[in-house]
């Protein structure tokens, strides 16, 4: 059956439909439960749904912004049902936020920036240009800078370490991409997981990572 997708300002989102979404990931330690997503609400623009017949499958708290004149996709934190079309449910997450964001700023490349704690779930920038973090890479001066800006925008001005991208928790919980897929974990776990050795899950530590999404690949939607 087909997803059905849809996204709506945060402040429409009822505390039933918010209490759906902390029993989503309730059985795992992400820290999304209601007290917290309910804080989300007033803190991001957007909430989109991934639903298939009618039931919730996965979803993500963002905001479409410039950042210093930038065109921006930001997630807050996205989450991700564990099940068969796992891959799919986080596809189309990401697909939306991409067919917004040719609407916000067309002709225009479009930064995606967000939070990370697993390796497997940087699936969730396939096909974005310029990757940063990256494995055996040293960021460039600008990149880093953009580290920092994002590390700003998320609330956690100077915890950042700009050179490896660990973002120094605080034992709050902090948003992030919470996806796991078998699919998925050779691969992008092999590659990737280097960049996750230094983090302290305990402390709260995540990686601020981001991409580019390039106008030509939003214009002809090859970029989802």
């Amino acid at each position: 059956m087909a997803f059905k997708v849809e996204t709506k300002d945060c402040t429409a989102l009822s505390d039933s439909e918010l209490s759906e979404l902390a029993d989503l990931c309730g059985d795992r330690l992400t820290g999304f439960d209601i007290g917290y997503l309910s804080k989300q609400r007033d803190e991001w623009v957007l909430i989109s749904q991934v639903r298939e017949n009618n039931k919730l499958r996965g979803y993500s708290f963002s905001t479409l912004e410039r950042i210093g004149g930038t065109p921006a996709i930001l997630l807050g934190l996205a989450s991700v049902a564990r099940h068969s079309r796992a891959d799919s449910v986080l596809k189309a997450i990401m697909a939306e936020q991409y067919r917004r964001a040719l609407l916000a700023f067309p002709d225009e490349d479009v930064l995606v920036g967000t939070r990370f704690v697993d390796p497997v779930a940087l699936v969730a920038f396939t096909g974005l240009a310029d990757v940063v973090p990256a494995p055996g890479q040293r960021a460039t001066g600008e990149e880093r800078a953009w580290g920092r800006r994002l590390a700003k925008r998320f609330g956690a001005d100077g915890r950042l370490d700009d050179r490896t991208f660990v973002l120094a928790g605080d034992g709050s919980t902090l948003g992030h991409v919470d996806f796991d897929s078998a699919k998925a974990q050779a691969k992008i776990a092999a590659e990737r997981a280097p960049l996750f050795d230094c983090l302290d899950a305990g402390r709260g530590d995540c990686l601020v990572a981001f991409g580019w999404a390039m106008a030509e690949s939003l214009a002809s939607g090859r970029i989802a």
